[in-house]
């Protein structure tokens, strides 16, 4: 009897404490943490009586604590810094959740510290599940690399995972000079940075042909530091077999070597002629064809060049010397001033002044100095021909209206016309009369059509009261200053104003009456009796 009721002890004891233990643990933990389990290692998560706390899981986590405080790394962004760790890594799922999961393919790289760029970011490497970098062997930590699915021990520089190509003898940041979408082309290295810019025909050299492979440590690596420049015969054979000294560039540039730039230490300066400007760059064949002691002509430009202007300026036979307009410098640029242009038939004035020369002078595919023109419409459209009257600028001389400074500015006699400008048509630009948008929107101008009478421009607002033979005659009553003042006078109709009439607002008897064009102010009324107005 005392063995059953042990046995039957023993058995409650031990379903009371399962019920206890799925009480406590809501479930089984991942894989990465099964050595977690038990009742007796919850608070090594879990504050007593409360939830798994973000400092519990960096005790454990170290590295990515690390990372934290260095403010480095995915943890230290600002999508997770501050959170708690069990918002995106919650356990007790079973021994197969998986307790790290993340979109791969569009997951924000960026957000790491380390942004993928070229060739980082192509697609095939997010097809590589990222393992192409995220390896063991690229982990220098010993005890990550234990961890064969560990997204940490990789650092931001090139050589965590690529080779050391150079072996050592350049600078370990390779963004220096590569860039992220190719190894094999250094687009970031400035050779002028070195003690050696390039210039001339070492610009388009091979890198290969300066800089040559050398056996380092087994493996065949292009040589970059350390190249001998100090002088030409550090790459180049002398030519001249020591003839002429080791300094190359007393006679040669780096544009080529067949480009003379002086022969030897010869001084051209002790001759008649002496190099100056362009001069100094020419190769010295180009004027001493024969030979260098062969004597040549030199007193005119002609005599070594063309005479660019085909004769336009030969007067009596004789072709004037360029240096008259141009110098050593280059025949490109002139020395022909203002000053000198105001002494030929066409002076120089007003917006001509910032006229450049080419705008007159090559109009077509060549230069022409003579027989160009003088007059306005030589160089410019007459846009009112047809439209002005001949009489009021004879020959088309433009000077009649415009001015040189400004062709917008108009200095024109309008007294000349039968229309006198008087009062607000003074302060009136010519446009405002004189051009117009017809019905199609098209901007037409208008002068010997326009007429002189108010209502040419002018709206009649008295629709024809005061027509005589089909014209208004506006300045009986209006005069040019201001329209809303009238001049008419009362006493010359058969109405004269006398006593209380003469403080009467004109209002109280011309009142606004509609007729056949409209609602219009009745002037002629024919209410001059006093029964017309009062009762």
């Amino acid at each position: 009897m005392k063995l059953v009721r042990l046995i039957i002890l023993f058995l409650m004891c031990l379903f009371i404490g399962y019920n206890a233990a799925a009480q406590i643990s809501p479930g089984e933990l991942s894989k990465g943490h099964a050595n977690l389990e038990g009742v007796g290692n919850c608070t090594k998560c879990h504050d007593v009586g409360n939830k798994v706390t973000r400092e519990k899981c960096l005790d454990c986590h170290k590295a990515i604590n690390l990372l934290i405080i260095a403010k480095e790394g995915f943890h230290a962004s600002a999508e997770v810094s501050g959170k708690d760790c069990f918002v995106c890594h919650n356990d007790h799922h079973g021994r197969n959740f998986q307790i790290i999961k993340f979109d791969k393919t569009t997951f924000n790289h960026a957000k790491t510290g380390f942004e993928l760029k070229g060739a980082h970011a192509r697609e095939d490497c997010k097809a590589c599940n990222c393992k192409s970098c995220h390896k063991p062997s690229f982990i220098k930590d010993l005890e990550l690399k234990k961890i064969t699915s560990t997204y940490l021990g990789l650092t931001k520089e090139c050589l965590t995972c690529h080779d050391d190509f150079h072996k050592g003898k350049m600078s370990p940041n390779c963004n220096t000079c590569h860039g992220f979408d190719s190894f094999k082309n250094a687009t970031g290295f400035d050779h002028n940075t070195t003690k050696f810019p390039l210039v001339g025909k070492h610009i388009n050299v091979d890198c290969a042909k300066c800089h040559k492979s050398e056996i380092v440590n087994g493996k065949s690596v292009q040589k970059f530091a350390g190249t001998e420049f100090n002088n030409c015969t550090s790459c180049h054979k002398d030519a001249h077999q020591n003839k002429f000294g080791q300094n190359c560039k007393q006679c040669h540039t780096e544009e080529s070597f067949h480009s003379i730039k002086s022969t030897g230490n010869f001084d051209h300066n002790k001759t008649d002629f002496k190099l100056v400007g362009k001069h100094q760059s020419v190769a010295c064949k180009s004027c001493h064809k024969a030979s260098l002691t062969t004597p040549i002509k030199y007193g005119n430009c002609t005599d070594c060049h063309a005479d660019y202007h085909k004769k336009e300026f030969v007067r009596n036979g004789v072709v004037p010397d360029c240096n008259q307009c141009h110098d050593n410098k280059g025949f490109a640029e002139t020395s022909f001033t203002v000053e000198k242009h105001n002494l030929s038939k066409f002076k120089l004035e007003g917006a001509h002044l910032a006229t450049p020369c080419i705008a007159c002078h090559k109009k077509q595919e060549t230069w022409k100095f003579r027989k160009i023109g003088s007059v306005c419409v030589d160089c410019h459209k007459n846009e009112h021909k047809g439209f002005i009257q001949e009489k009021y600028y004879q020959n088309e001389k433009c000077a009649e209206c415009h001015i040189v400074k400004d062709w917008k500015t108009i200095d024109f006699d309008h007294s000349k016309t039968k229309f006198k400008i008087e009062g607000v048509h003074a302060q009136q630009t010519c446009a405002a009369c004189h051009y117009a948008k017809d019905n199609a929107g098209q901007r037409i101008q208008k002068f010997a059509e326009l007429t002189v009478d108010c209502t040419g421009c002018h709206k009649n607002s008295h629709a024809g009261q005061f027509d005589v033979k089909g014209k208004t005659d506006c300045t009986k009553c209006h005069g040019f200053d201001d329209w809303k003042k009238s001049t008419f006078d009362h006493n010359s109709s058969r109405f004269k104003l006398e006593g209380a009439h003469l403080t009467v607002s004109c209002e109280k008897c011309h009142k606004e009456e509609a007729n056949a064009k409209g609602k219009v102010i009745q002037y002629k009324n024919n209410k001059i009796l006093c029964s017309n107005c009062h009762q």
